[in-house]
């Protein structure tokens, strides 16, 4: 089964947003609070090069931001949904 994390942090309202719609799509996803977990965050910038969030991993592929478009597109390319 694939893996999707999304790196978040409890006070992003874009990162709410992701996880929002990734739950209204029924695809199941880890969240990872970088606010609460160094190790985490490290491993998100180490994938993206990006400090900011949400940071999307699907299954491999990085998404930075809730980029609606690019999330469907590549969900529906791994057939995800």
């Amino acid at each position: 089964m694939a893996k999707i994390i999304v790196y978040s942090t409890s006070t992003c309202p874009y990162c709410v947003m992701a996880k929002d719609w990734l739950k209204q799509k029924k695809v199941e996803f880890e969240d990872v609070n970088v606010g609460i977990d160094q190790a985490r965050a490290k491993e998100m910038i180490q994938k993206s090069g990006q400090m900011g969030v949400p940071v999307i991993d699907l299954d491999g592929e990085i998404i930075i931001g809730f980029d609606r478009p690019k999330i469907e597109t590549t969900l529906k390319k791994k057939k995800l949904i």
